[in-house]
């Protein structure tokens, strides 16, 4: 048989045909496999994580087949569970496909430490926002005899003198010592003033274990 003849033979069309049905029976099958493995037509809602620890959230994330990578450790906050989740990407209530990484940011354990500031012949004014801009706490405030109304004449913590640039937790307080501006002296009045403001003991710079976060 000629190729021509055997192009226009019904056993010709009859081939084409069973052809044509086989493929399209193996890509019907093959888009519908590819649909169950990558889960397209599947959708998730994310879950609330806020709150949970990472064990916690393993545990329930993995029960819904998605996974979850902790971008950051964020500054601590005292009313807040430590090492708990407080913020998810996506946000609960989104809806993802199987097998996705949400991303999550937690608590600290524990305040981190700052160094502090040099506040000395600074006025209050000065001191009390410089304080507050790296985590720090105004204290008690007093005053002793100095020409400069209102200028750190002392930084203290719990009594104790600290030098700048001593580390402490973020949250402590810094109690500060204040020029009361409303005395003038000279050397010859030294001796009065230290009988006035005793020599306070000075806190070590590199051991704060023993000063309690946010005192």
């Amino acid at each position: 048989m000629s190729l021509r003849k055997y192009l226009t033979s019904k056993v010709f069309f009859a081939q084409l045909l069973a052809a044509t049905a086989i493929v399209a029976l193996l890509a019907f099958f093959f888009f519908h496999w590819i649909t169950f493995v990558t889960k397209h037509s599947e959708e998730i809602l994310v879950p609330n994580l806020k709150r949970l620890t990472p064990d916690q959230v393993e545990d329930k994330l993995d029960e819904l087949g998605l996974e979850y990578e902790i971008l950051d450790t964020l500054d601590y906050v005292p009313n807040y569970p430590k090492l708990a989740v407080m913020i998810q990407e996506p946000e609960s209530g989104s809806k993802v496909k199987g097998g996705r990484t949400i991303y999550i940011k937690i608590n600290a354990d524990a305040y981190k430490k700052v160094q502090v500031p040099d506040l000395i012949d600074k006025t209050y004014r000065q001191a009390v926002p410089t304080l507050k801009s790296i985590g720090l706490s105004e204290g008690t405030i007093t005053y002793a005899p100095h020409i400069g109304k209102d200028m750190v004449l002392e930084m203290r913590i719990n009594g104790k003198k600290v030098k700048p640039g001593t580390r402490v937790f973020k949250a402590t307080k810094i109690d500060l010592v204040l020029g009361d501006g409303e005395v003038v002296f000279d050397e010859s009045d030294a001796d009065s003033l230290l009988r006035i403001l005793p020599e306070p003991e000075v806190l070590p710079e590199d051991n704060l274990d023993s000063i309690t976060n946010g005192q």
